[in-house]
């Protein structure tokens, strides 16, 4: 099943673009996947198991490398149809 996850991250620090950037970096790394960034959030587009094992593996470097943070994400099943 194919599956669009909408990911925004909010690094509650006051340098807060280096770990957004190197998030989507480490993400557009992953084969398998579609990654579209905007101003506003990141969307993730693959197959369900290969985007939430990249979220899953990413999310959690992220949260091993800043001292707080928030995700927030959405996930929509079936897109493009």
């Amino acid at each position: 099943m194919k599956v669009a996850v909408d990911i925004s991250l909010y690094p509650l620090d006051a340098d807060f673009v280096p770990p957004i950037k190197d998030v989507i970096d480490r993400l557009n790394a992953h084969d398998g996947l579609e990654i579209w960034t905007n101003a506003m959030s990141t969307q993730v587009v693959g197959d369900f198991d290969v985007v939430m094992d990249a979220l899953r593996q990413e999310i959690g470097t992220t949260f091993e490398r800043i001292p707080k943070g928030v995700f927030v994400m959405k996930m929509f099943n079936n897109p493009g149809q």
